[in-house]
């Protein structure tokens, strides 16, 4: 027991929140504008970020302001639902799903009630990264991109441009090949004509 008490003399009880509270070696306080960005994704991950929301605070406010508390249970609830996707996608998609699925979330498309662009630019991201968050290589994401690109789907120089035509790679299981002619016309009942979707058994 005396030893004990030397000790937390000697070492004092580390108090986490006075020192993330201060500025100190190796770490700053930063004040931010209402909606100013610290981090977007694609930025050098060279830093960690501690967020000071007071808990009394925010427990207040979700009792008091019920329209604060509503969007932050949806917010909680959208969250929850969005990582059991990530679930489901990881355990029964292909890795080339997946990335059609990660670029289409980057690009926000397939919101409810949404009609938004035809195309949208998406944040700078490596190919390793996308290859991290799929779970698959480097590689294997470069073949895709490319065919993706080929297939009209995608297009990059600086920064890669999602068509909202990628969304065929989620709804589909099976996709045209890079070159594929034109599929064949079929007659509906009644005489007019109809072009059949005809997709090859050897996707990838």
């Amino acid at each position: 027991m005396a030893q004990s008490a030397h000790l937390a003399l000697v070492y004092p009880a580390f108090d986490a929140a006075a020192f993330l509270a201060s500025a100190g070696l190796g770490r700053r306080i930063v004040q931010l504008a209402p909606r100013q960005a610290f981090f977007s994704q694609g930025d050098p991950a060279d830093s960690v970020f501690y967020l000071q929301i007071g808990r009394d605070e925010m427990t207040r406010v979700m009792h008091e302001e019920h329209v604060f508390s509503d969007l932050f249970l949806k917010f909680l609830l959208g969250r929850s639902m969005r990582i059991q996707a990530d679930l489901v996608d990881q355990l029964f998609n292909s890795s080339e799903k997946r990335l059609a699925r990660i670029l289409l979330l980057m690009a926000e498309f397939g919101r409810p009630g949404e009609l938004g662009d035809s195309h949208r630019f998406i944040p700078k991201i490596s190919q390793e990264t996308l290859a991290e968050m799929i779970g698959t290589t480097r590689s294997r994401v470069s073949f895709f991109m490319n065919r993706f690109r080929k297939l009209g789907f995608i297009d990059y120089k600086d920064r890669i441009r999602v068509h909202q035509s990628l969304l065929n790679v989620i709804l589909h299981d099976r996709l045209p090949d890079d070159d594929a002619e034109n599929p064949p016309i079929t007659a509906l009942p009644g005489g007019r004509p109809k072009r059949a979707s005809v997709f090859p058994a050897g996707t990838v």
